[in-house]
């Protein structure tokens, strides 16, 4: 199978005196849309006019060039290379471990994680635009599912490979950190590199996807550390809690 061939972007910038450059490392086109189309749906929801999109647009450059209220520079993250990790479960990493889901102890744990505003997102399906049901979820074969929990056992969230394709070698990857009190604390991240490594080294997986309707700057710097890049955004693909949501779509290549 043959793959694009791989180049090096350029993106034009202003410098401090208002002349344009060229920066080889800039951040890619793709993704500044989707970070732009995030803030411009809050934008709009909020009343913006064309007239306070320029004045926005003005404040943020006189800061970037200021810089005003910045921390001071750190060194860039780092990519996480995924690496084949050929096990069964359960998985082990530092923090968490990921282990198969025990059909009756886990059933009402379930029913408790994916009935909140991040579990129902975790149900919803792109291609169809509807809400998986829970106990479908566990059921079908085609959806293989990890339970993520402490070293000790206590059970911090759900990780999974929806429409796993052995013949095409890819699926769909999702993760959910169900614990609210557990969130914001980086096991989802560790998690999901661990459940990337047991896809690529066990599944024998090639291409592992991301389908998200959250397009905030930090959910995908956090795909982007992992090896994902941005692939695109499906417009107004999802109607969820009474209106209509852009799914991003992200990407992660086994070479």
């Amino acid at each position: 199978m043959s793959t694009a061939p791989r180049f090096a972007a350029t993106y034009p910038r202003l410098s401090t005196d208002g002349r344009k450059t060229v920066d080889p490392e800039g951040i890619p086109q793709c993704t500044l849309e989707v970070l732009a189309s995030g803030f411009h749906k809050e934008a709009a929801a909020y009343g913006f006019r064309l007239q306070d999109y320029l004045r926005f647009v003005n404040v943020l450059l006189e800061r970037a060039m200021d810089g005003e209220g910045a921390p001071a520079p750190a060194p860039a993250s780092r990519v996480h290379e995924p690496r084949p990790l050929r096990a069964e479960m359960p998985l082990d990493a530092a923090r968490v471990r990921i282990r198969a889901p025990r059909r009756d102890e886990d059933a009402p744990r379930l029913e408790r994680w994916l009935g909140d505003r991040a579990g129902r997102h975790f149900l919803v399906s792109p291609a169809t635009a509807r809400a998986l049901d829970s106990r479908a979820l566990v059921a079908d074969p085609r959806h293989i599912l990890g339970v993520i929990t402490t070293p000790e056992d206590r059970p911090l969230g759900l990780t999974a490979f929806l429409d796993y394709d052995p013949r095409q070698r890819k699926a769909e990857l999702r993760k959910l950190i169900g614990e609210p009190d557990m969130r914001g604390r980086g096991f989802g991240r560790e998690a999901t590199a661990l459940w990337i490594a047991y896809g690529i080294g066990t599944l024998g997986l090639r291409k592992i996807v991301v389908n998200t309707l959250e397009n905030n700057i930090r959910n995908v710097q956090i795909n982007e550390q992992l090896g994902f890049k941005v692939e695109g955004v499906l417009r107004n693909e999802v109607f969820f809690d009474g209106q209509y949501h852009d799914v991003l779509r992200m990407g992660l290549w086994v070479e």
